[in-house]
């Protein structure tokens, strides 16, 4: 199948390319940063997806993965442009799933403000997303990484008292790799062909940390 990832240049995008090259599809990319895969089976472009010119592609399975945090433009990127590149891409015969990289950010408010909603956003219009490729029996959902093991959260991860902060706000004590997300999104796009319009928080437990007081 073509594969269609954004962001894919690093993190969790570079991850769910990988998976999906290892499973044999063909993938293209776009990024605002250069290649990191060096695949004959993947194809990159260099774009912004919110005033970039996009390439003209057949795709079956869309993976809306770039984003920005804090950066002044998260609404316009994390939002705006991934609904420029999905009303391109997805409304097709042929198409099979659209998945959103969304945030735990979405469900619980936490983290910046414009990120938080952004990302809530997402997930909104994931629904209505879903709502529209049903005549086309297609899927479209929508995962929510808490912490998760990248080059963003580097700053975090090498400060030992950070780290072990925010690993005691999970039940696993624990953040994910980029590779587990990738294994979700490859599940979610491929295997599953019932679900669709759902959100699927994978946070190690965090939003359900609580201290009893009695």
């Amino acid at each position: 199948m073509n594969i269609l990832v954004t962001g894919s240049s690093r993190g969790i995008g570079r991850a769910i390319a990988s998976k999906f090259l290892s499973e044999g599809h063909r993938v293209a990319g776009i990024d605002i940063l250069s290649s990191t895969i060096f695949d004959k089976g993947y194809t990159h472009y260099t774009a912004d997806i919110l005033d970039g010119e996009l390439p003209e592609l057949g795709v079956d399975i869309l993976i809306n993965n770039a984003g920005v945090q804090a950066s002044g433009r998260d609404i316009d990127i994390n939002l705006k442009g991934t609904i420029r590149v999905t009303e391109k891409y997805a409304f097709r015969s042929g198409i099979r799933s659209v998945l959103f990289i969304a945030s735990s950010s979405a469900r619980t408010g936490a983290e910046f403000p414009e990120y938080a909603a952004s990302k809530g956003g997402m997930v909104a219009y994931m629904k209505n997303v879903a709502s529209r490729l049903a005549e086309y029996g297609a899927t479209a959902n929508s995962l929510s990484p808490g912490g998760v093991l990248t080059e963003l959260n580097a700053h975090i991860i090498d400060d030992a008292k950070l780290y072990s902060e925010v690993l005691a706000e999970t039940l696993l004590g624990k953040w994910a790799s980029v590779d587990e997300i990738a294994d979700w999104a490859y599940f979610v796009t491929v295997v599953n062909r019932s679900m669709t319009a759902q959100d699927i928080l994978i946070d190690n437990g965090e939003d359900a940390k609580f201290n009893f007081v009695w």
